[in-house]
């Protein structure tokens, strides 16, 4: 998912401008392996050789196409970040911009402060002295630290004009209960890290007792894990769709303090909810009635460390780095300290950043241009729905009528978000980052029982990213993401609508994969489907995920064809799509052929040549456990595999690796 605003610069600018100069194949030669072969390995063949040539950065997990348009939306960031910084006299989100990033960036002063900045937060966890008490805090630190169980206040899937409460499992200090259940050496290995992790924070927090506390929190910890739903079953929209009274929950899940842990989350006047793991919320209560209280403000006080380590003296920061970019990630040495604080500084006012950035760097006429290319694809989603072989005519309409209604964002939001009552002082890191996360958590809770803002955007115009959301059915853009190397304007059409077609696709197939296709034009979950229809929906999707489950990116570790099925069918149909979407362009007439390769091979190449990324074991094992993605060399394959133009356009034959015989081959959307 990514691309840039210059792309609808050349699908708009008159063939006098743009045709006048020969435009390339907008690929990468150089990065090529000419030992590979499309046929046998199409991700390797346009990727190889520079896998074998760049190392990943030494703070870096992750490396490739995607990662370097990160990092230059964070150098754009920081450019104006860095400018607001060095001015005292600027004023409203100005001021917070400056004032945020100041402090953070200031490590000296933060060490000068030591752990005083923490002290009120200590406090309120010492003067905790019973179970009640306890269901207070929780609810407390609802928005600055990750706890067991996390308020929600988002559209209603069954009403999807009102917001509505739900909570869902959380606060774990691993990345998912799999690494605290499974025994393999890797997941062993990640343990044994966190158990160091823990003693330190511990111990550098003053705990006279720190190896005790540590086991004592892991055992916490690993209590909550066996309760914890998969990653697959949370998928599920409908599995996760528990309505309840607060009465109802209170009664069948007691040992904690509900309703007096909604008031402190500032919900006072929940009656109803939605309980998205109801085993989990019975599991948690009965651990918070039955664990020693003295063990809940041990964990509590790791949960705090962890989450404010980052703006916490020298030791505690290295010590976080040494787990969550080392142990965890695979990185060798910590980010550069002015990135961590773009990244900090976008979750804390990412709006009043995005607005800065777009004015720099996304002209508003982009707008305009990129919602052409959207419909195109579009236009060409709505013939394949009419060419479904496996769909019948009634469950057919509903389907386009949902992709009538689509809804698109481009860009950056309409309106920005204020911050005018978030309060940001120099010198108070800590401080400022506590208030940020608290600001926007009683932000989300005032809107419980609203009416839904239908304009609210989940990302920041900075990110590099996109998104398709069931309850608004709206497929959103942010600005960064459309740029080079997903976009290159200098590019003939195949290369473009191969890269940034294909993400386009992506995203609106999102509203038609596993559970994107459980809501309805209007953002509702509900079952549009003909039982027959249905099946052989599911049927498709269990080839694929079946598919998926073979490949083993790590010895003993592969991908879960569950868990990524959402993903791989928006990949695949995203190919489809954008494909169709090309060859209209074209009008029945052949596309150029440029430096030896047909229109069609380069739409594919470019297409694998946009998943140029390569990663770090433990980042890879990692994201194998909690990643609805599957690894960037089988969305490459995984998704071309299947595709009758790329076994055209490469004349694959029985042999071929990548071969696979036209009645084996999946075609779904």
């Amino acid at each position: 998912m990514r691309v840039q605003s210059l792309l609808m610069a050349v699908l708009a600018l008159p063939c006098a401008v743009v045709c006048a100069q020969p435009l390339g194949s907008g690929l990468d030669r150089n990065n090529f392996d000419a030992s590979v072969r499309p046929q046998d390995d199409l991700f390797r063949a346009v990727n190889g050789q520079w896998i074998k040539d760049t190392p990943i950065p030494a703070d870096k997990s992750t490396y490739g196409s995607v990662i370097e348009l990160r990092d230059r939306a964070d150098e754009r960031v920081r450019k104006i970040v860095e400018e607001l910084a060095a001015s005292k006299a600027a004023s409203g989100n100005e001021q917070k911009i400056g004032a945020y990033y100041r402090s953070f960036v200031d490590e000296a002063g933060i060490d000068r402060a030591g752990l005083v900045p923490l002290r009120r937060w200590l406090a309120q966890l010492q003067r905790v002295k019973n179970k009640n008490e306890l269901a207070m805090l929780l609810g407390r630190w609802q928005g600055m630290v990750s706890t067991p169980l996390s308020v929600q206040v988002d559209a209603d899937p069954k009403e999807p004009g009102v917001y509505s409460v739900s909570v869902t499992q959380g606060g774990l200090g691993l990345p998912d209960r799999d690494y605290y259940l499974e025994d393999s050496e890797r997941f062993t290995k990640a343990r044994a890290a966190y158990l160091v992790y823990l003693q330190t924070l511990l111990r550098l927090s003053g705990e006279p007792h720190a190896i005790e506390g540590a086991r004592a929190v892991m055992s916490l910890e690993k209590r909550l894990a066996r309760a914890q739903w998969s990653r697959v079953d949370n998928r599920d929209s409908v599995k996760t769709y528990n309505p309840t009274a607060l009465v109802a929950l209170a009664e069948g899940a007691p040992g904690l303090a509900w309703s007096r842990y909604f008031e402190a989350a500032a919900l006072p006047r929940v009656e109803r909810l939605s309980v998205s793991q109801p085993g989990y919320a019975t599991a948690l209560a009965k651990a918070v009635q039955e664990l020693p209280l003295a063990h809940w403000k041990l964990y509590l006080r790791t949960r705090l460390l962890d989450a404010e380590a980052p703006v916490l003296p020298r030791a505690l920061r290295e010590a976080h780095f040494a787990f969550h970019g080392k142990a965890t990630e695979g990185s060798e040495q910590a980010r550069p300290r002015w990135q961590n604080a773009t990244a900090q500084l976008n979750a804390a006012l990412g709006e009043a950043v995005g607005q800065a950035y777009v004015a720099r760097h996304f002209p508003p006429a982009y707008k305009a241009r990129m919602r052409e290319l959207v419909n195109q694809l579009l236009a060409a989603y709505g013939q394949s729905i009419d060419g479904l072989s496996w769909m019948g005519p009634q469950t057919r309409l509903h389907a386009k009528e949902k992709l009538a209604k689509y809804s698109l964002k481009i860009g950056y939001p309409d309106n920005w978000r204020d911050y005018s009552a978030l309060a940001v002082r120099d010198g108070d890191a800590l401080g400022n980052d506590m208030r940020a996360g608290r600001f926007d958590h009683e932000r989300r809770m005032r809107r419980a029982g609203q009416p839904v803002d239908r304009g609210e955007w989940f990302m920041t115009p900075q990110t590099v990213n996109a998104y398709y959301n069931p309850n608004g059915n709206e497929i959103v853009f942010p600005a960064a993401i459309l740029e080079p190397p997903l976009f290159d304007m200098s590019a003939d059409d195949a290369a473009n609508y191969g890269a940034i077609g294909a993400i386009i696709g992506h995203e609106i197939s999102h509203g038609f994969d596993d559970q994107g296709s459980q809501y309805d034009g209007d953002g509702k979950l509900d079952n549009w489907w003909t039982a027959a229809d249905r099946k052989a929906f599911d049927e498709l999707g269990n080839r694929l995920a079946a598919q998926y489950d073979t490949y083993e990116p790590i010895p003993g570790h592969k991908v879960n064809g569950r868990l990524t099925l959402g993903e791989n069918i928006a990949d695949l149909s995203g190919l489809q799509i954008a494909y169709k979407a090309y060859r209209q362009t074209l009008a029945g007439k052949p596309g150029p052929v440029i430096d030896g390769l047909s229109a069609d091979q380069r739409f594919f190449l470019a297409w694998a040549q946009a998943w140029r990324i390569k990663m770090r074991e433990a980042r890879q094992l990692q994201l194998l456990t909690i990643d609805p993605h599957s690894p960037p060399e089988f969305r490459a394959n995984g998704a071309a595999v299947n595709h009758d133009g790329f076994h055209e356009s490469f004349g694959t034959q029985p042999g071929d690796r990548m071969y696979k015989p036209a009645d084996a081959r999946i075609r779904i959307w």
